[in-house]
């Protein structure tokens, strides 16, 4: 059985030296497709219009629903003509062991030649198949909607 390794590169530069509210959080990610400028959530005196980490994380689970999704469905010839995923992840403040409690995955499919009850059932096999969704300890949530073009 073959073992899959994943790496990226993380850089950062700068001092902590004057304390917690005075360091620069940004920094930079490289991965196969490029470096991605990244930064800590707002909340956390994180740069707004950089990428943070919770919103990586989110990608990542959207991500692969979306390709396991399109795997499943060419498996079973349905043709998909559209996938739309407007994900949410939601992390309440908690004074220990705050963490994400909840991705929700809204995926809007639209799909040629087939049913919606089809379509729903490639939706869940996919997400049972979703490696990311697998390896999470927080809920993942799918809330779909199907069209059906004609």
């Amino acid at each position: 059985m073959a073992t899959h390794e994943y790496s990226t590169r993380l850089a950062w530069d700068g001092s902590t030296g004057d304390g917690y509210r005075a360091y620069d959080r940004a920094h930079d990610i490289a991965l196969a497709g490029g470096t991605l400028p990244a930064s800590a959530d707002p909340a956390f005196r994180g740069d707004e219009s950089l990428t943070n980490p919770e919103q990586l994380l989110l990608a990542a689970a959207s991500s692969c629903q979306l390709l396991s999704f399109l795997a499943v469905a060419a498996l079973a010839k349905v043709d998909v003509l559209a996938y739309e995923d407007d994900a949410l992840a939601v992390m309440p403040d908690a004074a220990e062991g705050m963490r994400l409690t909840e991705i929700v995955l809204r995926p809007r499919i639209t799909v040629r030649g087939t049913d919606e009850a089809t379509v729903a059932g490639l939706v869940e096999k996919a997400h049972r198949q979703c490696f990311v969704a697998n390896s999470l300890n927080t809920t993942v949530r799918i809330e779909h909607t199907i069209d059906v073009a004609r």
